[in-house]
């Protein structure tokens, strides 16, 4: 019986435990040593019930909703991230800058990761939250063809239509014009129309709904087109709300997306200072050594002028 043998390998490493602690003198606390594995044998039948399913489990035959709805995908063969990304380095076709690369490289496992999940559903909130995140990361990118080609590198590498996904979020945004943070909220509720109570109603028939990181985002982003303080506190009591209050979905993750949202934005923020003030520096010296190079060529010029103004007195002089 396989119960059996199970009950001699517990019982064998109970045993063998004592070899590695000093046994308890005290009379008062001492108690049988195989009382800790007599509780957990109480019910025979149970504990083989539960070592039947662990050996007689198979992926996606299980006997709950999510394995009804997701069961066909077991199996199902799957990019790994390295192949994502060798993908998105093919079709970049260009290395990324160097203060960009470590970024970049996190962004295409991450949504890599998200795409490939089963119960993932992309919706327009999370469509305008990957692209806010890439405008964010690529606004000051040095060339700016490449920063373009890396977006769409990264959208196809993923499994996605880039024209599709800015048409999203084009829409949520579009419909964020000259809304305020209760229209918002009364939206998410799953309240009128639009895109954005679409989103909300979805979800909320959706027991199996995923949230991930990008979806928070495009909320952070909502709440900068309403004019909410972008302020990592304020944005992070709205976003309780919102996830809590309105959409009725745990807060944690979200709210922890945005403060990690503040925290990027401000080294950001700090880089677009420091290579503006590079740039500056770099033209002040252009400026400098093209004003050098000025003022060599006029000397040059009045020493070649006054060279054959010489030269012309010495040819008149001889004439004479």
């Amino acid at each position: 019986m396989r119960i059996s043998a199970s009950i001699v390998a517990l019982a064998l490493v109970a045993t063998s435990c004592h070899a590695f602690v000093t046994p308890n003198q005290s009379r008062v606390f001492a108690r049988p040593a195989d009382a800790g594995l007599k509780g957990l044998l109480q019910d025979d039948s149970d504990l083989e019930a539960t070592l039947e399913r662990q050996l007689t489990y198979k992926p996606g035959q299980a006997k709950g909703n999510l394995a009804k709805r997701f069961g066909s995908l077991a199996g199902k063969k799957i990019k790994t991230v390295g192949e994502a990304f060798a993908e998105f380095t093919e079709l970049l076709g260009h290395p990324m800058n160097a203060l960009y690369k470590n970024s970049m490289t996190d962004i295409v496992g991450t949504t890599h990761l998200i795409v490939v999940t089963a119960r993932f559903k992309r919706d327009p909130v999370w469509s305008l939250g990957l692209m806010s995140s890439l405008d964010l990361l690529l606004k000051n990118y040095p060339e700016q063809d490449i920063a373009k080609e890396a977006v769409t590198a990264l959208i196809k590498c993923c499994g996605m239509d880039e024209a599709e996904v800015r048409a999203e979020a084009k829409a949520v945004s579009d419909w964020a014009q000259g809304k305020s943070k209760e229209d918002v909220e009364a939206a998410l509720r799953g309240e009128g129309s639009g895109p954005v109570a679409e989103v909300a109603n979805a979800i909320k028939e959706d027991e199996f709904w995923m949230y991930s990181k990008y979806f928070g985002l495009g909320l952070v982003k909502l709440m900068e087109l309403v004019g909410i303080e972008q302020n990592k506190d304020v944005c992070y009591s709205t976003m309780e709300e919102w996830m809590g209050k309105a959409l009725n979905k745990p807060t944690y993750t979200a709210t922890s997306d945005s403060d990690q949202y503040f925290g990027v934005k401000g080294k950001l923020d700090m880089m677009e200072t420091l290579m503006k003030e590079i740039e500056i520096r770099e033209k002040k010296r252009m400026a400098e050594r093209l004003e050098e190079k000025a003022e060599a060529a006029i000397k040059m010029a009045e020493r070649e002028a006054k060279w054959e103004s010489e030269k012309s007195s010495e040819s008149s002089v001889e004439s004479k």
